[in-house]
Parts: structure tokens; sequence; C-alpha cells
């Protein structure tokens, strides 16, 4: 298998500590630059001491430098806050090197709405035709040809997958879903903030973000292409007590009469049935966070409630693997030419 040089531009963050772990299984790629201002100077496996003796190790951090990523790297991870890759990324790209963003840059396909809800000016307009929405499951094949990936939110990722066959099968209304969603701390990033303190956390369950997460555009973005409707969602987000995962339940209206859960379970399994990593529970089976922590799974589950009329549906993932880091590296597979499980066939959830 033909070796593919990778850099990873954020080492610092949990969405690159948990990509430096899948990396050192991967049989093709091989991490030869990765950066990050404040660690600079500083060995990989020094500085991350679970790398030692793992490929990777011996990397010496480093400021970033668009021609030395160039020259180094086939591919670039970048696992970097919101505002940063739409500065970072260009260069690269006209150097011919392939992008994968962590960050909202290039999610986003309408610089406006990117602007309303960060905040900030979009400062790379330009590159958002090129940029391909890195949900395997739906986009593979643009995904494949694509030069730029925007790797998605970690809770869009959960929710998206969860609408995709209720919609997808005409079973639920566009309009009235309401998404209530918990992650745990490390959706929040590694920097030092009261927020996410240990003794504000532990012991703790709030809501944030209410009523105008980020994520919020980027779901109704892909839930409307979906639904082939405009979508407004109601979300709200909350950060409960655990470490890692995400939980989300979202409710929806349901479009047949007399829809049944058997029928429903049914629709969603037939959706499903060829994807790896999107797992339908039995019926009457609901998910859990500690059964996909790790993984690349979203384990779904679904209730009918005949005296409301909804059906209710639970999808679970882990926010650094399948949200973040896991996805990216399927996103990376798929753009190089290989299978999009590469390197992640044996990756059970941790224990």
């Amino acid at each position: 298998m033909k070796s593919i040089n990778v850099g990873l531009v954020g080492i610092s963050g949990y969405a690159g500590m948990e990509l430096a772990r899948l990396l050192t299984a991967h049989p093709a790629m091989r991490l030869t630059l990765a950066c990050s201002r404040a660690e600079a100077g500083k060995r990989l496996g020094d500085f991350y001491p679970f790398l030692r003796h793992l490929p990777g190790a011996d990397v010496v951090i480093s400021v970033f430098d668009a021609d030395e990523a160039a020259k180094k790297c086939d591919l670039v991870f970048m696992a970097v806050p919101a505002g940063t890759a739409m500065r970072l990324a260009p260069p690269l790209l006209e150097a011919g090197v392939r992008v994968v963003d962590f960050s909202a840059d290039f999610r986003l396909r309408d610089a406006a709405v990117y602007e309303d809800w960060y905040g900030a000016p979009h400062t790379c307009r330009e590159a958002l035709p090129r940029a391909v929405y890195g949900l395997p499951e739906l986009y593979a094949a643009e995904i494949s040809r694509a030069e730029l990936v925007a790797n998605p939110g970690c809770y869009p990722t959960s929710v998206i997958l969860g609408l995709y066959a209720a919609l997808r099968n005409d079973l639920v209304e566009a309009d009235g879903i309401i998404v209530d969603s918990k992650s745990g701390a490390s959706g929040a990033g590694r920097k030092a903030a009261v927020p996410t303190l240990f003794c504000e956390v532990s012991d703790n369950f709030r809501a944030y973000g209410i009523p105008r997460h980020r994520h919020t555009p980027e779901m109704e973005q892909e839930v409307s292409r979906m639904a082939g409707v405009d979508v407004r969602l109601q979300f709200t987000p909350h950060l409960v007590p655990m470490n890692r995962g995400i939980l989300s339940t979202i409710y929806t209206n349901i479009k047949k009469p007399g829809l049944t859960l058997e029928e429903a379970h049914d629709a969603f399994a037939r959706t499903w049935e060829a994807s790896p990593w999107v797992r339908v529970l039995p019926a009457g089976s609901l998910p859990e966070t500690r059964y996909v922590r790790g993984s690349m799974f979203c384990d779904i589950g679904l209730a009918l409630d005949k005296r409301t009329g909804r059906l209710v549906i639970l999808s679970a993932i882990d926010n650094l693997c399948r949200g973040a880091a896991g996805q990216a590296l399927a996103n990376a597979n798929l753009m190089c030419g290989l299978p999009v499980e590469t390197g992640m066939e044996h990756l059970a959830p941790l224990a």
C-alpha cells in the first residue's frame, strides 16, 4: 500500500489527540507534520506519552508553515478553531495538498449564513464551492473527488444520521422537529475555561448555547437538503458530567397516520443495512453513549408515541471519534482512494 504523508495542524486539542491515536494503526498514512504554536519544539511522543514507541512519536511539533507543509504532506488535517482554516488552507490547496478541516469554516455553503452565526467575516468565499460536506454515508462519491472536505460537527453528525431514514422514507413531517442533545465535556475543547472545570461539570447538568448554538445552521442546511424543503429546527444542547459522547433525542411528527413502530424500524433498518457504522438497534432497545465510546458507530433507537403522534429518534455517537477525528480519517481515506474504513476495521468501542 502506497505511503501517504499527512500533517495535523492543532495537535494539542482533544480532536488532534484522538486523530494521533487513530493514525498509529493506519496502514498507509504516516504522520510527518504536527503543528501547535504553544507546544512547538516538543517531541510528539513526549507531549503524548501514549504514543511512545508508536508511529509518529518522533515527529517534532512545529509552528505551521504552509511551504513546509506543502513539501512534507499529501494531505493536511486542520483541527483548528473557526476562522483559522480559511486563512491557512488556501496556500495548501494552491500547492495541490488536500485538506480536511475540522472547523465550521467550509461547512456552510452560504458565506452570509456563516457570518451571521459566527459573527466574523468569511475571508475565503472562493473556496466554498470546492468544499464537500464530509458525511461519508451521504456524500462518499463527492468526498472521493474532493480537494477540500469540511468535517461535520459532532452534534450535526448525530442529528443528520438520526433523521435521514425518517425523511428519506417520508415517515415524518419536516416541520416541527425538536432536537434535544447531551454532550460530554470534551465537546467544549481542551482550553482552560471556567464552565468546563471539573467542579463546574461534575454533579451538574445544564443547557447552553440556546437558542443560537452555532451547529444549528449546519443541521438545518443538511436536513433541508434531505427533506427537499426549507427546515427550521429547535435545537437545545446540554453539557453532562461525562468525558465523551453525545446522545441526541429527536422529536418528529408522524406524517402517515397509523404508522407502527415495526414499520418505522423496518424502514430504518433497510436504509442503513449497507452502512457499517450506523447500527439500528433492535425494536425496543435504546442507545447508550458507553456502547459507542471511542468508535465510529452511530447507534439509533426508535420510540413511537401514538398518543402525541410523534416518532422519537435517539442517536448516540462518540463526539471525539465519530464526531471529529475518526470521521476526518474516514474522509481522508476516501479522498486518497482508500476504502472508507481503512485503519479503523478493528476499532471497537472503548471499555
